[in-house]
């Protein structure tokens, strides 16, 4: 033996007595794609934005569940775009998928053989036969275009213009009642000319394609949307006109006001109280509340709880049609909610309702403020149906009320933009803007921070 095979047996058995290496598995497809979105920062909705998949398919992707793709060509595409999109790379992405299914093959590449190179052809030689199969080509073709200009003619979607008024915007005498509207469409034609707050008109145009109807008018805004339907094909036209009648308010008039909710002695389980109603010649409504004493009687021997803090006033815009809605936040208690509505002249009208809020369960109000945030609400334990397993992202100003029996769980991707109020108590953020964390409200313990997501 020599002095080399020596030594070559004295590495073998160096390397033979070493401990094994133990290292963790790597993570598996859908937990690393997961892992990059979220250290990307973005939800599934914006990513189906940015990537122009589906949030259903992007969704399976992260799973594992690739039954719920369209099939492998497609998969493979989703998964070499999404992989771009979060930052990693397409091809070891591809070949992962691939170990995972038990599918480690590389693809292989198509070997294209040259053709070999063919005799020269004979120049064309004119028959008979040649000439006649040459005029049913013609006439076929003609035969076809003639079909598909009869085709497109039959798919194209109604025109729809007004004449009167020529403006989008127009202001009529304050004695106006009515407008005539005239306009042009196709020959035909079913118009439609919708109102909110009213049943929408309909027309017909005649052979020359003109149409006119007479609208009310009521003072102030009037807003008509006019577009038109095709009967033969059922086809609507591409994009409706919109209109604006202007019939101004005389000075003497006050603004109209009435409110459809809440109804008068109405009792809540949560501080949620939905306003709404409708006013004539008023821009705005305010919303106020005075307390008038607590919910029940205190028990003998037992002091009065003071009063809450009363919320400030709410101003609530009035729209096209006069109605306006709004959530007023009330604590435990009986409140009088007053609803005055101002004209720009100056005058004003107010209605009060008398309501008692009385909580049970678990009520929380979730504000979005500062920013947007992705929302996920659990209720009792189960996914809420207005925000989704993959959750929802809500803009700033949105205002979202859940309601359950023992808890509700919020996970938020901003903890610093989403404030919340429970039982009708402000809580405010409690996090860092930026933070995404979960918080479980279960009452009577404080909210506190968990692990779900």
């Amino acid at each position: 033996m020599t002095t080399r095979d020596q030594v070559r047996r004295a590495v073998r058995a160096e390397r033979g007595e070493a401990r094994p290496i133990t290292a963790e598995p790597a993570p598996g497809l859908p937990e690393r794609l997961l892992a990059a979105r979220e250290r990307k920062g973005v939800d599934l909705y914006r990513a189906e934005r940015d990537t122009k998949i589906r949030v259903r398919y992007l969704a399976a992707l992260e799973r594992g569940d690739y039954r719920e793709l369209p099939g492998n060509v497609y998969t493979k595409g989703f998964l070499r775009n999404y992989a771009l999109y979060l930052g990693l790379d397409p091809d070891d992405v591809l070949l992962q998928w691939r170990r995972e299914r038990g599918d480690p093959r590389e693809p292989q590449a198509v070997i294209t053989v040259p053709r070999p190179i063919a005799t020269p052809r004979k120049g064309l030689t004119f028959s008979p036969s040649l000439v006649v199969f040459a005029l049913l080509t013609v006439a076929v073709l003609a035969f076809a275009a003639y079909l598909g200009v009869q085709l497109l003619r039959f798919a194209k979607p109604p025109t729809i213009a007004v004449t009167s008024p020529a403006a989008a915007v127009v202001e009529v005498d304050e004695s106006a009642t009515e407008y005539l509207l005239k306009g042009t469409s196709t020959a035909g034609a079913t118009i439609s000319i919708a109102t909110p707050g009213r049943d929408p008109y309909s027309v017909s145009a005649d052979a020359d394609g003109d149409w006119s109807a007479s609208v009310e008018l009521r003072r102030g805004r009037n807003q008509f949307e006019v577009s038109a339907v095709d009967p033969e094909t059922g086809k609507q036209s591409e994009s409706a006109v919109s209109l604006f009648i202007e019939v101004p308010y005389l000075v003497f008039v006050s603004p109209t006001l009435s409110i459809d909710q809440p109804a008068e002695g109405a009792t809540f389980e949560n501080g949620a109280i939905p306003v709404q109603g409708r006013t004539t010649n008023a821009d705005s409504v305010v919303v106020s509340a005075a307390y008038s004493g607590p919910a029940e009687p205190p028990k003998a021997g037992t002091a009065t709880p003071a009063p809450p803090a009363v919320p400030a006033p709410v101003t609530v815009p009035v729209a096209e049609d006069g109605t306006f809605t709004t959530p007023y936040e009330l604590t435990a208690g009986r409140w009088a909610i007053t609803v005055t509505a101002s004209s720009p002249e100056g005058k004003t009208s107010s209605l009060s309702r008398a309501v008692t809020v009385a909580f049970k369960g678990v009520n929380l109000v979730v504000s979005i403020d500062g920013g947007r945030a992705w929302i996920k609400v659990w209720v009792d334990g189960k996914i809420h149906p207005d925000v989704g397993a993959a959750g929802r992202v809500f803009n700033d100003g949105k205002t979202l009320t859940f309601n359950g029996k023992r808890s509700i769980e919020v996970r938020t991707g901003s903890s610093g933009v989403t404030k919340f109020a429970l039982n009708g108590t402000s809580l405010g953020a409690l996090g860092r803007s930026g933070t995404p964390e979960t918080w479980l409200f279960e009452p009577p313990a404080k909210p506190e921070l968990t692990q779900r997501r």
